[in-house]
């Protein structure tokens, strides 16, 4: 008897183990970026850490972080060199300002253009929104976050911080990342997207 209570209490904690990320409730998003990352064909992470990989860790969805921005256009800027993490720079153009409120304030972030995506099928609507905020270094990678956007309207964009993403240099430091302008810091929590990347 106590040989199989033994048993069921060591097969109920082991399971739990396994289930560390998937008993989490997550979106159908957050489940496509976990397939991503444990496709080994574009996975970016390092082999020893795809073997241990189970999930990646988020925030949970919360809507008040899905907002709409108003784009000041800078059609003037100049294209520039973008420092990364390597030795190897990006070419970026600002494209304009996104104008937005969160948390009952009023915030501003620069978005920009990737040169090198101009011409590229798929990404003729392509900006990229890099940013920091007051959870970096502690919940968050401490180098801030990206978000995608894909820009389908003139004067406004949606901004979905619970789609925030590690820049890959986080899960393998040979990646080349864009290095997050200051000036595009939030002085807020952003409690959303992805968490820092665990290894254990």
């Amino acid at each position: 008897m106590r040989l199989l209570l033994f048993l069921i209490v060591f097969l109920f904690f082991s399971c739990r183990g396994e289930k560390r990320y998937e008993d989490l409730n997550l979106t159908e998003y957050q489940k496509q970026v976990n397939n991503y990352f444990k496709d080994a064909s574009v996975s970016p992470l390092k082999t020893k850490d795809l073997k241990i990989f189970k999930g990646l860790d988020f925030f949970e969805f919360d809507s008040l972080y899905v907002v709409y921005a108003k784009i000041l256009k800078t059609p003037e800027s100049i294209p520039f060199k973008m420092k990364t993490t390597t030795n190897i720079p990006a070419d970026y153009r600002k494209y304009g300002k996104l104008i937005f409120n969160l948390d009952d304030e009023k915030h501003t972030l620069n978005v920009y253009e990737n040169l090198d995506y101009l011409d590229v099928e798929g990404y003729e609507n392509y900006l990229f929104l890099p940013f920091l905020d007051q959870t970096n270094g502690f919940e968050t990678y401490g180098g801030g976050r990206y978000i995608d956007l894909y820009l389908y309207d003139n004067d406004s964009i949606l901004i979905d911080f619970n789609r925030a993403y590690n820049p890959k240099c986080v899960y393998d430091e040979n990646f080349s990342c864009p290095i997050v302008p200051r000036e595009n810091m939030l002085n807020i929590r952003v409690e959303s997207g992805v968490k820092n990347f665990s290894k254990s």
